[in-house]
């Protein structure tokens, strides 16, 4: 289970007169004073004359963020109110889907002990539906499998067991489809963020495959094939099999398709899983492995964008590649100075052993060509050099013109951060420099690397649209919880790529 076991309903009722325990209200920074945001109207009301001076003595300011919670006092039906702050409002006076997102996550959080939830955020478009159910649902995300008698992630809470979203519209056809979709979608980033918080020793490359074939099959359309390492040798993956041979976890290729039958178009979409990072014989230093548990988001993010695509019914057929290997140090490691032969016959000389991202990805992206899909999308943790440019929030977007723009318009909708970033006509150059192999994996060139790598990748793809994810920064929050992001992996790109299906879908 990825998400507490809570009954969710979307409702037209009064935050003032439910009877909920506990009655979640917004508070916005106004140009004089703080105020009150749309659907918490009746709650200032209830208080009178009261309310201005209550908030003045507690200090609420409505800053982004900002929780502040207080016995209810018989003024409304809950006995705990809560005000959380979303900050500054847009100039037409609305607040942002982004901005209730992050304060409905940070809500899920502030009503630890109450068995019942009305949440009363802006929720009068379908947009803000789906905002303030995604915030709350991922917000109230933890992960305790590993905590002694917590059984599985969300087991056991002592949370709420019935939350209720209030909203004006909530009785409309696309408002209640905002709001089940919504769910979905959560559960999707939710599944994605328990894959990357199980240590490396429980989710090796087998095991990881297992636990995909394991959730494909409760998904309806979605069709499974599992290459192991012999059949990838007979394959002649190449890349996939020098990265995963220095492991006794041997590497995998998990293969998915979904095929509606009103099928508009055709996506493949490949995620690079390995499943712990050590480097290879380029040895990461230690402090640089602590979170290397988390260099398959990619493969993940993939795996529950498809399975969300799926149960959400959109009609675009998705085609699925996952390569999983284990990057370890031993006798039968990879070496610097080997040549490697991929999928579809490519040399590759190969210098730096923890560049193998892109080593089991280039496999995966030929194999992605050979569907002949209208586009083709890659999520990796990739490189260090794009956390350097954009920091840890902030994903890089590279490749055809057209598709990045389309990816960085469904991250807009999806409430995550990308930025494009170019591949440099002279790229083609320093990926071309080996002596002896077609390509070159790396060369040790401090400048650009996030670049090189994206370039390199370009290889494979056939000379389809394509477009690269470099997640390395925003896949792991190492931090606290903020908004609807909760500490470890962060579900990134799940969203986007589902939203990007969904513009898809309306293509004629």
């Amino acid at each position: 289970m990825t998400l507490p076991d809570i009954t969710y309903t979307l409702r037209t009722a009064s935050p003032a007169k439910t009877r909920a325990e506990a009655v979640v209200v917004g508070i916005g920074q106004g140009a004089k004073d703080v105020e009150v945001t749309a659907g918490a109207e009746d709650v200032k009301a209830a208080y009178g004359r009261r309310w201005r001076g209550m908030l003045a003595t507690l200090g609420v300011s409505g800053k982004a963020g900002e929780v502040t919670r207080l016995p209810a006092g018989g003024e409304i039906g809950a006995q705990l109110l809560v005000l959380v702050g979303l900050g500054k409002a847009g100039a037409d006076g609305t607040y942002s889907p982004d901005a209730v997102r992050r304060a409905a996550g940070a809500a899920a959080r502030s009503v630890p002990n109450a068995t019942s939830v009305a949440v009363a955020l802006p929720a009068d478009t379908p947009e803000l539906v789906r905002a303030v159910t995604e915030g709350y649902l991922l917000g109230g995300y933890t992960f305790t499998s590993y905590k002694s008698g917590g059984g599985k992630s969300g087991e056991d809470s002592k949370g709420p067991s019935d939350v209720a979203f209030l909203s004006g519209i909530a009785r409309r056809t696309d408002a209640v489809t905002a709001f089940e979709e919504a769910q979905i979608l959560a559960q999707a980033i939710a599944g994605t963020r328990e894959w990357v918080n199980v240590p490396p020793a429980d989710l090796t490359p087998p095991a990881f495959a297992e636990a995909i074939e394991h959730v494909a099959g409760l998904v309806e359309g979605v069709e499974t094939t599992v290459y192991d390492e012999k059949q990838l040798a007979e394959l002649g993956c190449g890349g996939i099999l020098a990265v995963g041979m220095g492991s006794e976890a041997k590497p995998r290729l998990v293969e998915l398709t979904y095929s509606p039958d009103d099928a508009r178009g055709h996506i493949a979409l490949v995620g690079k899983g390995i499943t712990f990072d050590s480097g290879g014989l380029t040895i990461k230093p230690g402090s640089s492995m602590s979170t290397m548990k988390s260099d398959m988001a990619g493969a993940a993010a993939v795996a529950q964008a498809t399975f969300a695509i799926a149960r959400l019914g959109l009609p675009v057929k998705v085609s699925a590649f996952v390569p999983m290997a284990e990057n370890m140090v031993s006798g039968s490691s990879y070496r610097p100075g080997d040549v490697v032969t991929h999928y579809g016959g490519t040399t590759v000389e190969v210098s730096n052993m923890d560049a193998e991202g892109r080593m089991i990805l280039a496999d995966a992206l030929v194999r992605a060509s050979e569907v002949s899909p209208d586009v083709i999308i890659d999520v990796a943790t990739l490189t260090g050099h794009m956390v350097m440019a954009l920091g840890d929030r902030v994903s890089g977007v590279l490749g055809s013109e057209e598709i990045v723009d389309r990816i960085l318009a469904a991250a807009d909708v999806a409430g995550e951060q990308m930025w494009p970033m170019p591949i440099p006509e002279w790229m083609d150059e320093r990926i071309r420099s080996s002596k002896v192999a077609d390509l070159n994996q790396h060369d040790w060139i401090r400048w650009g690397g996030g670049l090189y790598a994206a370039a390199f990748l370009r290889e494979f793809t056939g000379g389809l649209p394509w477009a690269h994810l470099d997640i390395a920064g925003p896949s792991f929050n190492s931090g606290g919880a903020s908004g609807h992001l909760t500490p470890g992996g962060t579900g990134v790109a799940v969203a986007t790529l589902v939203d990007y299906v969904r513009e898809m879908a309306t293509d004629q």
